[in-house]
């Protein structure tokens, strides 16, 4: 595929997209939000792709939040579309993946840059990234999701801090709230990503895909995450990989998982 904002390559079963504007510091536009969705799904679509990692160009910005003048001057309909639109092309789109979806947060990740990195399942950090929701400081709220994920991922009070206050913390702040797993050297970040991304590949990508849909679950209005547990789990019961998986552990042999 083409892409004018984005570049994706595929290195060893790794998905790599890279957010390239960086003369915008990476800000996500409407048609940037459009590609990675492109991306994305095929990636995810892609059997042979058993891990995807989400970066931005260059070393200053992962992504420096939302592009401002594409919507200056929206009307009140136009701007609740806006939100509803990048939400499902994007950020509920990502957080849904079947293959695990890791951000390596590379400077700053602000406003619809750290929404993104909360949408991926986990987050790694360079040293000087730098992290904040600071659309109050514009006359608005954060309207990809932000209001939701971060008190899920660092509490209610953290949250509301932030995003009040419209101010940034480091690398280590986020580190130390559980915003992000792991905070490594600039230099590092992609490899030690990658490492992580491989330690995942050697178990079975159904089984994962489904560890997935079990933990959102927790987090969705009006679903039980215990009864998607319980429902997820028993189909693990009729794949090749959970025979693999199985017949390997008695064998005592590493299992080759097929990701069926």
């Amino acid at each position: 595929m083409n892409f004018e904002n984005i570049v994706v390559a595929v290195e060893s079963g790794i998905g790599f997209v890279t957010i390239n504007r960086p003369s915008k510091l990476n800000a996500l536009n409407k048609a940037t939000i459009q590609e990675l969705h492109n991306a994305f799904e095929s990636l995810d679509n892609n059997v042979d792709i058993r891990a995807i990692i989400v970066t931005g160009e260059g070393e200053k910005a992962f992504v420096a939040g939302a592009d401002i003048s594409e919507f200056a001057n929206f009307s009140v309909e136009e701007g609740a579309q806006l939100a509803a639109q990048g939400q499902e092309l994007l950020f509920d789109f990502v957080e849904n993946l079947k293959t695990p979806t890791i951000a390596a947060v590379n400077g700053f990740a602000l406003g619809g840059g750290l929404e993104l990195a909360m949408a991926c399942h986990f987050r790694i950090a360079s040293d000087n990234a730098k992290m904040g929701l600071p659309e109050v400081s514009l006359g608005v709220i954060p309207g990809y999701g932000g209001t939701q994920r971060l008190p899920q991922l660092i509490g209610k009070g953290r949250a509301m801090e932030m995003i009040m206050t419209a101010g940034m913390i480091s690398a280590e702040e986020a580190f130390r709230a559980g915003l992000v797993n792991h905070v490594v050297p600039q230099v590092e970040l992609l490899s030690f990503t990658k490492s992580l991304a491989q330690r995942i590949m050697k178990n079975s990508p159904v089984a994962i895909g489904k560890a997935i849909k079990a933990i959102n679950a927790n987090f969705k209005d009006g679903v039980n995450g215990y009864e998607t547990e319980i429902r997820n789990f028993g189909k693990c019961f009729g794949t090749e990989d959970f025979k693999e998986g199985t017949t390997a552990f008695l064998e005592k042999r590493k299992a080759e998982f097929s990701g069926k």
